[in-house]
């Protein structure tokens, strides 16, 4: 590499930083911006009777990001056709934010019902007062809302613990539960209202970075992403080899070769969606997109790290005779897990066509998540390999814990059944925050949240990290070992 070629490659991953930052601020849109909360509806148990003129129903809320954008109602309409208009208010200090009219006429028995605020609502200090009257309605033509005091959980009903400020009021009379509503709001997030600065900044540091490999190439300095790209150029050819080679044998002697990479997937879910469905179909949107991206993914990760392990062991030959960069062989371990990976993203597209789940563009994103769970399956493969060298047994053990990693990640089973009491175990497992993120991807055609960005990264780069930094205090010794 010469200095001219080096400015122009430079430049060229300055334009794609511009690109980038353009397009994912496009792709991104409003989950960049805005951040969309929601209550748990609690469970109805009783009516708080017929609102008519009469009936004055208050109850106060909590207004996450305080902007409200939506109230959601369980009503009963007594099983006839009533005729009238139901008001809502919301109120703070005293001062009326906003009043919405619904048609009562329109109401089903027993159903849910939403009035949406649009634009939304400022609530100061993200507190207000529901306010709700029938002006117009009689005895016998009115319908009701219901109440609870306990909440549906995966399990069992579970109490709720009300405050007197936190239960209905009929008629400026405390009553035992809480009117069962949703409470909808919208939050701004930082991220988004700065994105552009620190789009800015980061080009900044980018191009710093840039100018510093430029001048330190002009002066001779051994730059170490200047010799990770000449060894990745020098060693390309032996690469292609490795990663062919353990394609191949992969598929040596099978009748139908690669195409099990299609068919693995899909009759594993199959018979997954078979016995799971019963289960946890109700409870998940999309069931047969959600299993299927679960499977695919914990399968590359399972491959990927297998075939590491003995990717130092079961290349000695080479190592004790031929100088050759050891991280080398477990990334072409990955590499050819990662053509599997690609293969068994096509039946998965098939799946989402055949369901008729809309893909949008916000599937573009779906690169930046497949980065995710390579870094984290080659850092956990740099790990096992250097393991592997000293210590046997490493193989049997690992057989033994990524089967209980895979249980611990939420692949055919819904999160919603998962204690609250382990939550934080669950969301230390990294696959959760990456999986997660595809799927909001593939199911709801939305880019995740910052958030979910900064959990996947954090997820891939910290074990990643640890790996490579295992491997490179051990590789001198691996000759010693094998």
């Amino acid at each position: 590499m010469n200095l001219q070629s080096l400015k122009k490659k430079c430049g060229a991953v300055l334009a794609i930083y511009v690109l980038l930052a353009v397009l994912f601020y496009w792709i991104g849109g409003d989950q960049l911006r805005y951040r969309d909360n929601s209550t748990d509806m609690l469970t109805a148990s009783e009516p708080v009777g017929e609102i008519t003129k009469d009936t004055v129903i208050t109850q106060q809320i909590s207004v996450a990001g305080g902007q409200l954008t939506e109230l959601t109602f369980r009503g009963a309409t007594y099983a006839r056709q009533n005729q009238g208009t139901l008001a809502v208010e919301v109120c703070s200090d005293g001062r009326v934010l906003a009043t919405q009219s619904v048609d009562i006429s329109g109401l089903t028995d027993n159903e849910n019902f939403s009035v949406t605020f649009a634009p939304s609502i400022s609530v100061p200090g993200n507190t207000a007062e529901v306010r709700i009257t029938a002006p117009d309605c009689e005895a016998g033509n009115a319908i009701t809302l219901y109440s609870g005091t306990t909440m549906s959980t995966a399990r069992n009903q579970v109490e709720i613990k009300l405050t007197e400020d936190e239960r209905v009021k009929v008629n400026g009379v405390v009553q035992a539960g809480a009117l069962c509503m949703e409470v909808h709001s919208q939050e701004t997030l930082w991220f988004g209202a700065h994105y552009w600065q620190l789009a800015a900044a980061g080009f900044c540091v980018l191009a710093g970075y840039c100018l510093y490999l430029i001048c330190g190439f002009q002066k001779g300095k051994r730059m170490a992403v200047l010799n990770v790209f000449a060894a990745f150029s020098r060693y390309s050819y032996l690469m292609k080899q490795l990663v062919s080679r353990d394609f191949k044998t992969k598929y040596k002697r099978s009748v139908l070769g690669v195409l099990w990479s299609f068919l693995n997937p899909l009759m594993t879910m199959m018979v997954q969606y078979i016995v799971f469905s019963t289960l946890f179909k109700s409870d998940i949107p999309n069931f047969a997109v959600y299993l299927l991206i679960g499977i695919v993914c914990f399968s590359f990760f399972s491959e990927a790290t297998t075939m590491s392990l003995t990717s130092i062991v079961g290349n000695a030959s080479l190592i004790t005779k031929v100088y050759v960069p050891k991280y080398i062989y477990p990334l072409t371990r990955v590499m050819s897990s990662t053509i599997n990976f690609g293969l068994s993203l096509l039946p998965l597209l098939a799946v989402l066509l055949i369901t008729r789940t809309p893909i949008r563009p916000a599937i573009l994103l779906l690169p930046f998540g497949v980065c995710c769970l390579f870094a984290l399956a080659l850092g956990v493969g740099m790990l096992l390999a250097s393991a592997m060298v000293f210590f046997r047994d490493t193989q049997f053990l690992w057989g033994v814990v990524s089967m209980l990693w895979m249980y611990a990640t939420p692949i055919f089973y819904p999160e919603s059944i998962i204690p609250n009491q382990f939550m934080l175990i669950f969301k230390m497992n990294p696959l959760y925050h990456i999986i997660r993120f595809i799927r909001t991807i593939l199911i709801n055609g939305v880019s995740p949240e910052p958030k979910a960005y900064a959990l996947a990264l954090i997820a891939s780069v910290v074990p990643l990290v640890i790996g490579a930094t295992v491997f490179k205090r051990t590789q001198d010794r691996f000759v010693l070992n094998i």
